[in-house]
């Protein structure tokens, strides 16, 4: 019966991980939504599997603990180890909540939006007190200027801006080669403002934009072009450098590789928190998870909304209770078992 229930377990979850799940699939007339496989925790058949698993595994517990044995400390650390971890995990997959809350800077958010457009309050609150970004540099690319694709088509070259390298020149050669075209640059500014029709000057503000002075000249047909490119952004226009009637250099937005929320929050049972929120490092508050999710993409480091992605969990720590005594239960089979072998041999 327990291989049986193992197997079984083993086969729908495997269903499980390769198939999309989505709760709301109901909606669709599919065979796979018909079958349950796209809402496989709440199938029944599931249900049932796993239900019957939690009373094989409780029933055997039990029935060693009848005749307890504190030799078997493993069995007992590892099975009920193995039995809280499945118990809690069934439990929170049907408490379990995620919201994306939308928070604009200075103020405090407590609503959130279903799939409905309908708002619900939740009871937990989360000021924005400033959202930040850092960037890497941008690339630079020569790019066709009718329909903007990087150079060559079929296979895209691109110039990475280093910062630390910003005299164009390195040991007496030319920085780099892009699509022919050989390519140094002569100055960079990460935070710039445009100052007049072809240059710009180093300014830290809000609408600032990187822009570089690069000299480009193609061996050969002997074309040199020297000027001015920049990214821009919601607040200030790109700017290009014409090489041709056909191609021109461009600068890439820079990818960010790092932005952060500047946070509060706040919780119904008066607990606060404050916090520095960002990828990977997500904070947690009672059963609230909170992790950094997006920005307005469009407007970069001048975002004035983040949203982060709020996970409600009351059963988190059962599972990782369990999860510690299971690691542990089977540490120590390992080592009762080598014990064994060695007073045999």
């Amino acid at each position: 019966m327990a291989v049986t229930l193992i197997g079984a377990l083993v086969v729908l979850s495997i269903i499980m991980g390769l198939i999309p799940q989505d709760q709301s699939a109901h909606i669709h007339d599919d065979l796979l939504c018909r079958l349950g496989f796209t809402r496989m925790t709440s199938a029944w058949y599931f249900v049932l599997v796993y239900f019957i698993t939690l009373l094989s595994l409780g029933a055997l517990i039990i029935r060693r603990l009848f005749v307890f044995n504190i030799k078997d400390y493993a069995f007992y650390l590892n099975h009920i180890g193995l039995w809280l971890m499945l118990f809690a995990a069934g439990m929170g997959a049907s408490d379990i909540k995620r919201f994306v809350m939308y928070i604009d800077e200075g103020k405090t958010e407590w609503r959130v939006y279903n799939n409905q457009g309908e708002a619900l309050e939740l009871p937990i609150a989360i000021k924005l007190n400033d959202f930040y970004m850092e960037e890497y540099p941008p690339q630079l690319a020569v790019v066709d200027r009718e329909t903007g694709i990087p150079q060559p088509e079929k296979r895209p070259e691109f110039f990475q801006i280093d910062e630390k390298q910003p005299n164009g020149k390195i040991a007496g050669k030319i920085a780099g080669k892009i699509a022919g075209w050989n390519i140094s640059l002569k100055e960079y500014i990460h935070k710039a403002i445009r100052s007049n029709e072809d240059s710009y000057r180093e300014i830290h503000m809000p609408g600032a934009s990187p822009a570089a002075l690069v000299e480009i000249h193609h061996p050969q047909t002997g074309v040199r072009k020297e000027g001015w490119v920049c990214a821009g952004n919601i607040a200030q226009l790109y700017m290009v450098l014409n090489l041709d009637e056909k191609y021109c250099l461009a600068m890439t937005r820079p990818e960010p590789k790092r932005f952060v929320s500047d946070i509060n929050i706040y919780t119904e049972d008066e607990k606060s928190g404050h916090t520095l929120l960002e990828v990977n490092k997500p904070y947690k508050i009672g059963h609230w998870t909170l992790y950094q999710y997006g920005y307005d993409t469009m407007a970069g480091n001048m975002s004035t909304y983040s949203s982060i992605e709020l996970v409600y969990d009351p059963w988190i720590i059962p599972v990782y209770i369990g999860m510690i005594l299971l690691a542990c239960g089977s540490v120590c089979m390992l080592w009762t078992g080598n014990r064994g072998a060695e007073v045999r041999g």
